[in-house]
């Protein structure tokens, strides 16, 4: 099994990162706008339209306020497993840790979802800082 972790240190309040993480309604327009070019909910799911052209149903599994933890599971013919979260931790001083794990099969996949991931941090990062300043 394929296990990534991606982590960014991200010079806004943990608070801010968490609201735009929770809304996950609105991955294109608050947290990865351009990474991401649609969102659409769908009852306990998201279906999500990447820069790229690739489309993902991403079952929402839980969204957890206290902990700052959002867990999600993608739906695809190309996966046979995937369960991903993302977590925010305060780092204080205006700036906090994000964190986002996710566990795949086939192996295969882990590069590419790797890279993904990668730059997905990177856009969320820019993007909070940005309207942090």
């Amino acid at each position: 099994m394929a296990s990534i972790r991606i982590e960014r240190i991200v010079h806004a309040p943990a608070e801010q990162v968490w609201d735009a993480i929770r809304d996950v309604g609105a991955l294109h327009t608050r947290l990865v706008p351009g990474f991401v070019v649609d969102t659409v909910l769908d009852g306990d799911a998201r279906l999500v339209t990447f820069g790229n052209g690739m489309t993902a149903r991403e079952v929402i599994v839980d969204l957890d306020d206290t902990r700052r933890r959002f867990a999600y599971s993608v739906r695809a013919e190309t996966l046979s497993h995937h369960s991903a979260t993302n977590e925010v931790f305060d780092e204080g001083e205006g700036r906090c840790r994000f964190v986002w794990v996710a566990d795949l099969l086939p192996d295969a996949a882990g590069p590419v979802v790797e890279q993904m991931m990668d730059r997905g941090a990177d856009v969320l990062k820019t993007t909070l800082e940005a309207a942090n300043a």
